[in-house]
């Protein structure tokens, strides 16, 4: 396995220790170094397959938080408050919580893609996962940072009737209420790659908008215009 120099050794332990991970001698550190690199800083030491473990773990970890933590929830709605938890938008903002980002190896022409960034910065997250489980074989160097941040975000979803996920929960209100699902439409209306309001989506329904919102991507604008579209709809029902 390759060795890791002794400052990006140093480097990782700074990282690891946000965590507040105190005891790193099970800690792996050369799979750590392999998860923080992108493929444009090596085609072969990189973290597109612990991505792949990290995957499988990040939900594995979930799982078992909410099945310890919510002993009294049914299945379907464990697995909707799951499916929020790990999606790349939360995984996201846990990685720049941790200022992970900075600590990813990766060439200059991918650094300066901004579009590129957040789904970056959710893969190496996902990784990290992966190396600090396949250090012990277990979720012993995970459950106790991240579980605090996964109780805050499960309570906030819990707290929202669509668990955030507006696009399923108008697409099952409208086949209720009209057997009929709903259509966006799209239009691109900044060229400038991570804005914040590049896109903008409109819910059309029976000849009618019912709800419009703009986001950095197209899907998350489809979802702020499927949320504003399903509390109108909702007061109709």
């Amino acid at each position: 396995m390759i060795s890791v120099p002794e400052q990006r050794h140093r480097s990782l332990q700074q990282l690891v220790a946000k965590l507040g991970l105190t005891d790193t001698g099970p800690i792996r550190w050369p799979l750590v170094d392999q998860a923080l690199t992108h493929a444009t800083a090596s085609p072969t030491h990189n973290y597109e397959r612990l991505e792949f473990v990290g995957d499988a773990v990040v939900r594995l970890a979930t799982a078992t938080f909410l099945f310890t933590t919510y002993p009294n929830l049914p299945e379907g709605e464990l697995s909707a408050i799951r499916a929020m938890l790990v999606s790349d938008r939360i995984l996201t903002q846990l990685a720049q919580r941790y200022g992970l980002p900075r600590y990813v190896l990766m060439s200059a022409s991918a650094a300066a893609d901004i579009a590129a960034q957040n789904t970056i910065a959710a893969a190496a997250f996902e990784a990290m996962l992966g190396s600090l489980y396949l250090s012990t074989g277990d979720l012993t160097l995970i459950h106790p940072w991240l579980n605090p941040h996964l109780q805050g975000l499960a309570e906030t979803i819990r707290k929202d009737p669509a668990h955030q996920n507006y696009k399923g929960a108008l697409q099952g209100l409208t086949q209720g209420l009209y057997q009929a699902l709903p259509d966006y439409r799209i239009e691109e209306i900044s060229l400038i790659h991570g804005h914040p309001e590049r896109f903008v989506a409109q819910v059309w329904l029976q000849g009618k908008i019912w709800g419009e919102g703009k986001g950095p991507s197209k899907k998350l604008a489809e979802q702020a215009a499927a949320e504003v579209a399903l509390a109108a709809l909702r007061k109709r029902a």
